[in-house]
């Protein structure tokens, strides 16, 4: 077993302020492979004075100094893919290509975005007789989720260093080691000492008292929209600004004139990549009536395709394989037909969920409702576009969804109609620059870009 002590605070690896420890748990083998310290505030303390310490220095850097420093990150990053990627495997259970792919490429890329960015900005613009300034907000709490580790942090790091902000990142408690190795990559990297600083704990210790702490200007939080509406009442408590990327429940919808098996098969495939543990995966199959019982044959065909072990990993840890099968449970008590999978486990060792489609589901059943976060697809049988549209948009959550039609027109004009952050056009690929945020529940503000660069700047205005 691997010891990891201290934390990463100021430039370099210091004790923790306390002796407890977590466990990182490989939900594969379901054997414990770490321990690192559990955080508390007097380590986020310390944390946030080294930021605050930082913050004028790093601010006045130009931004090419800026552009340059993230792009030498980027490069650590990329030289250490291969061990990021199986760290990421072993604390995760994300199967290896799509560790390397998918947990390590688009990190990578999105580094190499905010070097760009950082060194093109227009920090600086002149309107009237105004010349106006977009200065960085200040210290970042960032808070990150287990279900993409490395992208997550990068997401909130990158862009938070890009507009001159210094940063405390405090990772999720089941995906820690990933979060060290990031932070071995910035001090190779030459960051300056206090520029970026990581306290690993638990969420209600470390997590909470970053989220109140007085010296944070901004708390970027990614996780439920439970937890978000906590650190939403904790930051707005302090008038400071947050950036919630929360909850999904994302409409998957099947216009008449698509093309059906294609659509049914990259919707199965988006919903199964990553175990289903995506805030943005298309849970909800949207069908027309007249195709709807063809669509739930080729949906039993496509995810038969996909067996746990193989291209399914386990979900991260048996409370949120609990958590999961309650759900399935729920989903067949309220009348839900189950077409394939099921609550049953389907391995002996291992927090794996059985890949599991559901038909005749109401949009008002709660696997149709709340987020479910696995491997779980609900097909729901709309009447005509009006219908489709009310039950597409009938959630507290607006973070992603999808539309398919013959006519990539008509599919636009659906999706210009739905309250959700970012829409796929008939398989549109994902686009790190384009912003990633969403409609009511789902949160507040943007991430990736030129948009998600913005949420860590303020702006002052001088008049000639």
């Amino acid at each position: 077993m691997d010891a990891h002590d201290g934390m990463y605070i100021g430039g370099r690896w210091t004790p923790a302020a306390g002796g407890d420890t977590i466990a990182v748990v490989n939900p594969a083998d379901e054997q414990v492979i770490a321990h690192v310290p559990a955080g508390t505030a007097e380590d986020v303390d310390a944390a946030v004075r080294a930021a605050r310490a930082a913050l004028p220095g790093w601010a006045a850097t130009p931004p090419a100094g800026r552009a340059a420093l993230i792009a030498a990150l980027r490069d650590r990053l990329a030289a250490r893919k291969d061990e990021i990627a199986a760290t990421v495997t072993a604390e995760l259970g994300a199967p290896e290509q799509f560790a390397q792919q998918v947990h390590v490429g688009l990190p990578i890329a999105v580094a190499g975005s905010y070097a760009e960015l950082a060194a093109a900005y227009g920090f600086e613009e002149r309107i009237g007789n105004s010349t106006v300034f977009h200065e960085p907000v200040g210290v970042v709490g960032a808070i990150t989720p287990w279900n993409y580790p490395l992208h997550q942090i990068v997401a909130k790091v990158a862009p938070a260093l890009a507009a001159g902000c210094t940063v405390v990142l405090k990772p999720a408690e089941d995906t820690p080691l990933t979060a060290r190795l990031f932070a071995e990559a910035v001090h190779e990297a030459g960051l300056p000492a206090g520029v970026f600083n990581l306290v690993t704990g638990l969420g209600p210790v470390a997590g909470q008292a970053l989220a109140a702490h007085e010296g944070v200007d901004l708390v970027s939080f990614t996780g439920s929209t439970a937890v978000g509406r906590r650190i939403g009442a904790t930051a707005g408590a302090a008038v400071k600004r947050v950036a919630l990327e929360l909850g999904g429940k994302s409409a998957n919808v099947i216009l008449p004139s698509a093309d059906l098996a294609k659509a049914v098969a990259v919707g199965i495939a988006n919903v199964m990549s990553n175990a289903g543990q995506t805030c943005s995966a298309w849970t909800r199959m949207l069908v027309h009536a007249d195709r709807y019982e063809e669509a739930v044959e080729l949906a039993r065909a496509a995810v038969a395709k996909y067996p746990a072990g193989d291209r399914v990993g386990p979900l991260v840890s048996a409370k949120q394989r609990e958590r999961v099968r309650g759900y399935i449970a729920k989903g067949v008590e309220e009348g839900a037909r189950l077409v394939a999978g099921g609550a049953e486990a389907p391995l002996e060792q291992g927090y794996y969920v059985a890949p599991t489609v559901f038909a005749d589901v109401d949009p008002g059943m709660t696997i149709a409702q709340e987020e479910i976060f696995g491997p779980v697809v609900s097909l729901i049988r709309y009447e005509d576009e009006d219908d489709a549209l009310r039950i597409a948009n009938g959630t507290v959550y607006g973070l992603a969804g999808a539309v398919w039609a013959g006519d990539e027109a008509e599919a636009v004009a659906f999706a210009r109609r739905m309250d959700t952050g970012q829409v796929d056009i008939n398989g549109g690929r994902f686009n790190p620059l384009a912003p990633f945020g969403g409609y009511k529940q789902s949160g507040v503000g943007r991430e990736l870009g030129p948009h998600g660069l913005s949420e860590y700047l303020q702006t002052k205005s001088l008049q000639f």
